[in-house]
């Protein structure tokens, strides 16, 4: 029996990925759940495994191509790997011409070819076994045409051969991720859309520097996992987002949707680029929960495993500058929320308390909102309200 490898759902408002690589060639024994190929969509990597032992049979969709949800990649044969004469893993040979290699084009490659007029036979193909990928016709259409001869002025006697540098290639062009290209899309999106505006504020972390000094030992040994300062942050802007709820509210065409839940999206730097896994149900976890489920996410993260569901439903994000050296910055919206919190680096600085001039650890804070649904007040206010949390974190324990 044959069985179709096709494009999974994606999850919410994804509809393409990007074909990033084949892990087995055709012909090639394959185990039950065994990686065949991994796809790249704007948001996540994820990895289709086989449904069946047995042989991949072939592949319809090279790497590098570009396909959208139920798109068959290719076929998987059930079944033991056929026996191979000559020894090895039973991966049956591959035997291809050139000619036939530059004739199987992908849908997309072929419209570009017809629409540009171009000959196959002269694209140079960077894909598997020599296919011709989307970005290599890009590549010879971007290519400017080769400059008309110039006649070169002899060399004076004077100059010497030294002088004369060989031209070297000082730049590199490589394709977006689709990723990368779905990030710059949503944060113009934000800039062009959201009247965004963002308002500053500071506050000395000395309490949570002392809390955590004295509690951190005991903390990590009873709930096997660090007290950090994302957990004060999370449970301060939860208490801010209760106070002010147009903050944790979203626009809908002419109305606005009050979030009556608190799912904080946390940005995090993983090898694919910036992302925002979510943090569910805040209001509902203590600290060690709120430590234990920033801890696995940003694992998730670093390892490329995040779902769609990991990423999906944030009323809220923080992001934290301060890790890589940021002292002020402002952040931009996650749309469709309507404010986010940037943390920046502590720094010791001087700044008066009681009519005294004392060195505190200060961190200047960000509020980004969009002004069509928060009011310069409400911003203002929710910003104050961390600040007071972070300064006196007791309050949180108090409800206060």
């Amino acid at each position: 029996m044959t069985l179709t490898i096709t494009v999974p759902e994606l999850g919410e408002s994804v509809t393409e990925a990007t074909v990033v690589k084949w892990f087995k060639s055709p012909g090639e024994a394959v185990a039950l759940d065994e990686p065949l190929v991994e796809l790249e969509t704007d948001k996540i990597a994820l990895e289709i495994n086989a449904a069946s032992a047995g042989v991949l049979a072939d592949i319809l969709v090279p790497e590098g191509e570009d396909v959208e949800v139920g798109t068959v990649l290719g076929h998987l044969a059930e079944g033991a790997a056929p026996a191979n004469p000559n020894g090895g893993n039973g991966a049956a040979p591959m035997v291809a011409t050139a000619p036939e290699i530059t004739a199987v084009l992908s849908p997309a490659v072929r419209k570009l070819v017809a629409e540009n007029d171009l000959d196959p036979g002269a694209i140079a193909g960077s894909g598997k076994d020599g296919r011709i990928l989307k970005g290599d016709v890009l590549k010879l259409l971007e290519t400017p045409a080769p400059p008309a001869p110039v006649i070169e002025t002899p060399v004076p006697a004077t100059h010497t051969t030294g002088e004369h540098e060989k031209h070297e290639e000082r730049e590199e062009r490589v394709p977006m991720s689709r990723l990368r290209q779905r990030v710059a899309e949503r944060l113009k999106m934000a800039q062009n859309t959201a009247a965004m505006l963002t308002t500053f504020n500071e506050v000395d972390m000395s309490a949570v520097i002392a809390a955590r000094r004295q509690y951190r030992e005991e903390f990590e040994k009873k709930h096997g996992v660090r007290l950090g300062f994302m957990s004060f942050f999370v449970k301060a802007a939860v208490a801010a987002l209760q106070e002010i709820p147009s903050v944790n509210a979203e626009i809908d065409g002419t109305d606005i949707v009050y979030k009556k839940y608190y799912h904080i999206g946390v940005a995090v730097s993983a090898p694919q680029g910036l992302v925002v896994p979510v943090l569910r149900d805040a209001d509902r976890l203590g600290f060690a929960g709120i430590e234990k489920n920033i801890a696995a996410l940003g694992a998730k993260a670093r390892d490329g495993k995040l779902s769609m569901a990991d990423l999906s439903g944030g009323t809220f994000t923080i992001s934290n500058g301060g890790v890589f050296g940021s002292l002020m910055s402002t952040p931009i919206l996650n749309p469709p929320q309507s404010g986010i919190l940037g943390m920046h680096k502590i720094q010791q600085r001087p700044i008066a308390v009681d009519g005294k001039m004392e060195i505190r650890p200060m961190m200047y804070l960000a509020l980004s909102y969009d002004h069509r649904l928060i009011d310069g007040r409400e911003a203002v206010t929710f910003l104050v309200r961390i600040k007071a949390c972070i300064e006196e974190p007791e309050r949180l324990l108090l409800d206060l």
